[in-house]
């Protein structure tokens, strides 16, 4: 009699355990239709080529169109703004955390909250670099601190606006340098500029400076990241050079809606990360614009991106900034 009690507890249990398992293991089936990616740069751009890159791919292994959406302008503020209206989980922003992190110490009334950027998944980094002009005959950033030292005011550098500036800006200060900043409306002449030696220092994308470099009228002093780049051997990282004061990571990702379930960004995350595995033509594509393929999950992502907040906040507090 006790043995066909337990048998029978045994048996409704396991009932129990099949009736719940369905609702476990199935998730929301995603993406259900066409998904957009909006990015906050023109045709063309590196974080374009990347965006339609992942785009097509990923709409292989969803098996729905992947649309890309150019909407640049105001400093990524017309396509923060479009994708935060959108407040649809199959829209989403491809963009560099540069675009926006920099945000609430340059504009007033910010037309979306920071949590309205849900990181989803770090796609590549965008290789940034301090450059020079050959004819300057600096070979290291020591060389060209002592050179701006012993000329205060007399060396011109020409800043990308927003996370670059702010970076830069803070080093010479951290320094005790003198610097004159030349405005740019075209970012893209500052590297002809440095090129011919009419600007002496940039920091910028590499894509920038890259046909100058092939010409052998710009060189590069250091990268900014953490790690050394392999495609430019030899050429040391900011850190390594003795000045981590410059160091910044070009992050670029996918970001969701605020209400964006955890575990829908962990699987975009790892499809994310399968194509760019799965797919050599990537690196090689993003490699030729100055971006390295640098995949990773959603919490390292929200990481990255939380720490390069605290880095502007406390550079923006050392220059006097206060957020707006």
């Amino acid at each position: 009699m006790r043995a066909r009690r337990i048998c029978a507890a045994a048996v409704f249990l396991a009932a129990l355990a099949l009736a719940g398992a369905p609702s476990r293991a199935q998730a929301p089936a995603w993406p259900q239709r066409a998904v957009k990616f909006i990015i906050p740069f023109g045709p063309g751009a590196g974080a374009d080529i990347g965006a339609r890159l992942f785009a097509d791919r990923l709409s292989r292994r969803w098996g729905q169109t992947v649309v890309v959406e150019n909407r640049p302008g105001a400093d990524g503020i017309v396509a923060i703004t479009a994708f935060v209206n959108a407040n649809d989980d199959h829209t989403l922003l491809f963009a560099a955390t540069g675009s926006f992190t920099v945000h609430p110490f340059q504009i007033e009334k910010l037309p979306y909250e920071p949590r309205d950027l849900n990181p989803i998944a770090r796609v590549s980094n965008t290789v940034l670099v301090v450059a020079v002009p050959q004819a300057l005959g600096v070979g290291t950033l020591a060389e060209l601190v002592a050179l701006a030292r012993a000329q205060p005011g007399k060396l011109n550098t020409a800043l990308v606006p927003g996370i670059t500036e702010l970076v830069f800006t803070g080093f010479l200060k951290g320094q005790g340098l003198d610097m004159a900043k030349i405005p740019y409306r075209d970012i893209v002449q500052a590297g002809t500029d440095v090129a011919e030696g009419r600007v002496q220092v940039l920091m910028s994308s590499l894509a920038l400076v890259q046909p100058h470099l092939q010409s052998g009228k710009v060189k590069l002093l250091a990268v900014t990241s953490h790690e050394p780049v392999a495609t430019l051997p030899g050429i040391p990282t900011v850190g390594a050079a003795g000045y981590p004061a410059l160091e910044l990571e070009g992050l670029v990702g996918l970001f969701g809606p605020r209400d964006m379930p955890a575990d829908l960004r962990e699987r975009i995350a790892a499809d994310a990360r399968a194509v760019a595995a799965e797919d050599p033509e990537i690196k090689a594509r993003l490699a030729a614009t100055g971006q390295v393929v640098n995949p990773g999950t959603a919490a390292e992502f929200a990481k990255a991106v939380d720490d390069q907040r605290a880095q502007v906040a406390t550079i923006a507090q050392q220059i006097g900034m206060k957020p707006r």
